[in-house]
């Protein structure tokens, strides 16, 4: 065994930060309209050249009224000068008097409130105002959203439905993204073979290669998929020489571990070089990654739930700071142990667990009970991970750290 591989192993907080540091973010900037930039990294801050509202407004369908003009107590009875709906702008309001108005639209000159209609009884050419409001009640004044000059998006934004309608209010109608990353994934393996096909002696169904698509997917990104490679050298370097000028990330799974069988890393050290290779996790020990040429390599362990944890962990950080992304870390929550775990690892531990509420209404993280890495099963039970440290072991009712998939698969 070389020096490399007696190297010890690196902790998940180690080998994050090394890959953060060698992510490359794409550079190339796209004009995208407005409408079709979901999904997309802003490559720009946008600024307003705008107040939002553009000027002072009615909260409230009812009437706008000079403060001045209603009994501190009893009723007030105005007459109705004039009707500003939203979209139209009223004249200067007239002494003693109330313009009916609707929500949206600009308060009038001269009024400083409006009395919700709810407060008012109509007579005639007249309005009866039951309670006197203080001045400002009701009013949404230019600029209390957004005022004019004040940055509205930020650079390394991902951009959700909110973001496109916030950059709409203030009538941008196109914006500066990053080029979508490129991503070539591969599978190594003679075992495998694809659902619909009969199994021979010794064979597996692909499943790492639905599982890793659809994690890119559900990021947003989509995979040049090169499918399943032999498990032999010259295959693997003959993949990667196709996939090295394709691709910004070379993201595989399989492979790097330490058996005769395993290719990946042999191949990557031949065209390129591998930087990183072993973590201190479980799942997931074996994970590389190294560069050919340009293109930056991930390889990921073989077995199923290793994939999954490992890709959450890593490559999908990292494939979102080279994607432009500057907010990378999930959130992540203090809850209650509803288990025990008390023959921890000596390496840290990602246990599949999920929320359960109970009989008091707080929820309680159970893990299933069987975390091996080939369990996918665990993976579709549970609904997040619990972040266990090296060497610690969990008692029912401690609190633990707990990583929702909603956190890991979401785009920011």
């Amino acid at each position: 065994m070389n020096n490399k591989n007696q190297a010890p192993l690196l902790s998940v907080d180690e080998a994050l930060d090394f890959l953060l540091r060698r992510a490359q973010p794409v550079e190339a900037v796209e004009d995208a309209l407005t409408a079709d930039a979901l999904g997309r990294v802003l490559a720009a801050s946008q600024t307003s050249r705008i107040n939002v509202p553009p000027h002072d407004n009615s909260a409230m369908d009812g009437y706008a009224v000079a403060c001045a003009d209603l009994y501190p107590a009893g009723t007030t009875r105005l007459r109705v000068s004039q009707r500003i709906p939203a979209g139209k702008v009223g004249i200067s309001l007239e002494l003693g008097t109330a313009a009916r108005i609707f929500a949206g639209a600009p308060i009038p000159p001269g009024a400083d409130a409006v009395v919700m209609q709810e407060d008012t009884t109509p007579a005639g050419d007249a309005v009866i105002i039951h309670r006197a409001v203080p001045s400002g009640t009701n009013l949404r004044y230019a600029g209390e959203d957004i005022a004019q000059g004040n940055t509205v998006l930020q650079a390394g934004t991902r951009l959700g439905p909110q973001h496109l309608g916030l950059a709409a209010s203030v009538g941008i109608a196109r914006l500066p993204v990053y080029r979508k990353l490129r991503i070539a994934t591969f599978f190594t393996g003679d075992e495998l073979v694809m659902p619909g096909e009969l199994l021979g002696p010794g064979q597996i169904y692909n499943s790492n290669r639905f599982t890793l698509n659809g994690l890119l997917r559900c990021l947003g990104f989509t995979a040049i998929d090169l499918g399943i490679v032999p498990d032999n050298l010259d295959a693997t370097i003959a993949v990667l020489k196709q996939a090295a000028p394709e691709a910004d990330v070379i993201l595989t799974s399989g492979g790097v571990s330490v058996g005769e069988e395993d290719h990946i890393k042999a191949a990557v050290e031949r065209l390129g070089t591998i930087d990183m290779w072993r973590i201190a996790m479980k799942p997931g020990k074996p994970l590389a990654f190294g560069r050919i040429d340009n293109a930056a390599f991930i390889g990921l362990p073989g077995n199923p739930v290793s994939v999954f944890v490992t890709f959450c962990i890593f490559a999908r950080p990292f494939l979102l700071r080279s994607q432009g992304v500057m907010n990378v870390t999930p959130r992540s929550y203090w809850v209650e142990a509803n288990f025990d775990w008390l023959m921890p690892d000596r390496r840290r531990e990602f246990l599949r667990a999920r929320l359960e509420p109970g009989m008091d209404g707080q929820s309680r993280a159970a893990i299933y009970p069987h975390q091996g890495s080939g369990v996918l099963t665990s993976t579709v039970w549970g609904d997040g991970l619990i972040n266990c440290p090296a060497g610690t072991p969990i008692k029912r009712g401690e609190r633990v750290r707990y990583i929702p998939f909603a956190e890991l698969l979401a785009w920011h």
